[in-house]
């Protein structure tokens, strides 16, 4: 018997149509699957299909992602993702879920798990800590009007940006390659074919909104965000591929920070480890939830 895969669903929030998939089971605990940036939700679907019996997986897409709303003005500041996500579990009434996030779904999650310990029963961080404490050190000592300024005009630049077409989605694959050595064909074409839509002149594009190559130039100090760290209650255990270009937490300090956290490393992984080493990651989830 063939396996049917997700259904697609929306809910509502700060006026814009955001995009889930549910992969069924409503009677299991839930947990949501948080993809990172320029990602979607069904960058998952092996994840999923590996705890769809025990779980009730919910997958959404961020604004301006996958097959979620772009926002009209370009607001994709940590504040709306935040919101987006507690209104995500808001609208399908949990009293506590199960998160694991990647990269900025990490970031974002991250605060929620801080703002609501309550609601959060267990929580797998994938490299999304964010910027080191180093690197918001040294952002923390530019003058404030150059950041707004370089703001401005990165902004104004992204105004005028097209979203990039390819001739076929063959060409589109050929670049997610690129981009990932550690990708197998399979999930290469996987990614590719769902994280491009095809324009009405026959070219595929990606469906990410331009405007999130502009990152917002203000945002919690590091003393917040280690605040909202430290106030997560529920086992969590951070994940760090050793062969990623972000640093891992256990270098800089940034572990200290969790009451109630372990770190585990992944030898011939880069960022996006849950693909590159994914028995592993999948063993080490399954050991943990």
């Amino acid at each position: 018997m063939k396996i049917l895969g997700p259904t697609s669903n929306s809910f509502i929030s700060q006026r814009l149509k955001l995009h889930y998939v549910d992969w069924g089971n409503p009677d299991a605990p839930p947990l949501i699957l948080q993809h990172g940036g320029r990602d979607h939700c069904r960058s998952w679907d092996w994840v999923a299909e590996e705890l769809r019996k025990d779980w009730h997986v919910i997958c959404p897409d961020l604004r301006g992602h996958g097959d979620s709303a772009w926002s009209a003005d370009g607001n994709y500041t940590f504040n709306a993702y935040v919101y987006d996500f507690a209104q995500l579990v808001h609208t399908l009434g949990y009293d506590k879920v199960t998160i694991v996030a990647h990269s900025l779904g990490g970031n974002i999650t991250a605060r929620f798990a801080g703002l609501y310990p309550e609601k959060v029963a267990k929580y797998v961080n994938i490299e999304g800590l964010g910027l080191t404490p180093q690197d918001l050190l040294d952002r923390k000592r530019l003058p404030m009007a150059d950041l707004f300024r370089e703001w401005i005009e990165r902004k104004r630049g992204a105004s005028g940006r097209a979203p990039r077409r390819y001739p076929t989605l063959e060409a589109a694959y050929r670049r997610m390659i690129e981009e990932n050595d550690y990708l197998t064909e399979e999930q290469a074409r996987h990614l590719t074919v769902h994280g491009a839509s095809r324009n009405e002149d026959g070219t595929f594009s990606w469906k990410f909104d331009p405007y999130l190559n502009v990152w917002p130039f203000s945002d919690l100090t590091p003393e917040q965000i280690q605040s909202l760290w430290a106030a997560i209650t529920c086992p969590t255990l951070l994940l760090w591929g050793k062969n990623s270009f972000f640093p891992s937490p256990a270098t800089d300090g940034r572990l200290d920070f969790f009451q109630n956290a372990r770190l585990e490393e992944f030898e011939n992984a880069g960022h996006w480890l849950h693909h590159d080493q994914f028995d592993r990651f999948m063993r080490e989830l399954r050991g943990f939830l």
